[in-house]
């Protein structure tokens, strides 16, 4: 976790990042992040063939409401060449991934080119950096949200534009509990809360609360509050000493 996660000053920003962006949790944590990281910061959304235009329009919102720059790039191609649950309105999210295999919400080839494409845009726009919300900790089996897949992404974008692009990750190792947590350290837990959209029916903040978006979200929502509300309930009673 960065040391930005426990509190830092803004005084220390350098640098352009471009952070990948959905409007989800995990990617509106990661701009959090980066705002506080770097001097400036690009945010990227991709018309993919997603089920929810929802999730454009909540990306592009975020984005002016913080007075970041925004672009949306079309990539319907992928969304043709890649059929998933995430891309078909007439195939059902299953909750659980048929035995041996991956989620039928795995869109392959998905982070692959996002960040390829992510990369081309940083390098037109003068940023080194890009930001990316994946996860191993709570990564529901899909094989390019794993950290040795970014590094090896890294080095070929790396080799492949002769530039020295670091791919940042602040949320490989946090599960959504702790995910949370950082949201709260940053002073976004309230407007992540309610502003985001991570439920694959396509509704905004809690969402559904019966798809697996939905229930990694609230669990690890769920365990947080009741590990703040404890440690809160443990400070007050120090503070009062025994009287």
């Amino acid at each position: 976790m960065s040391d930005l996660s426990m509190g830092g000053s803004l005084d220390n920003r350098k640098g352009k990042a471009v952070v990948v962006f959905s409007g989800g949790q995990d990617s509106t944590t990661c701009l959090f992040w980066a705002l506080q990281r770097f001097e400036e910061v690009e945010t990227v959304t991709f018309r993919y063939g997603q089920r929810h235009a929802l999730e454009l329009e909540c990306a592009a919102s975020i984005a002016a409401e913080l007075g970041v720059r925004h672009h949306e790039l079309d990539m319907s191609l992928l969304g043709q060449l890649a059929p998933s649950s995430l891309t078909r309105a007439d195939v059902a999210v299953a909750d659980a991934p048929a035995e041996g295999g991956l989620p039928n919400s795995f869109v392959p080839g998905r982070n692959l080119l996002f960040l390829s494409f992510a990369a081309v845009l940083a390098k037109g726009v003068g940023a080194q950096t890009i930001v990316t919300g994946v996860c191993e900790t709570d990564f529901s089996g899909y094989p390019d949200c794993r950290n040795v897949f970014i590094q090896s992404l890294n080095v070929s974008i790396n080799l492949a534009m002769d530039n020295p692009f670091v791919i940042e990750t602040p949320l490989m190792w946090l599960d959504k509990e702790q995910t949370w947590e950082l949201a709260d350290r940053l002073g976004a837990f309230e407007f992540v809360r309610e502003r985001t959209l991570t439920c694959y029916n396509g509704i905004q903040a809690d969402g559904c609360g019966d798809c697996p978006a939905c229930k990694l979200r609230r669990s690890g929502l769920e365990r947080y509050l009741a590990r703040r509300g404890a440690d809160a309930a443990r400070a007050a009673f120090g503070t009062g000493g025994g009287q």
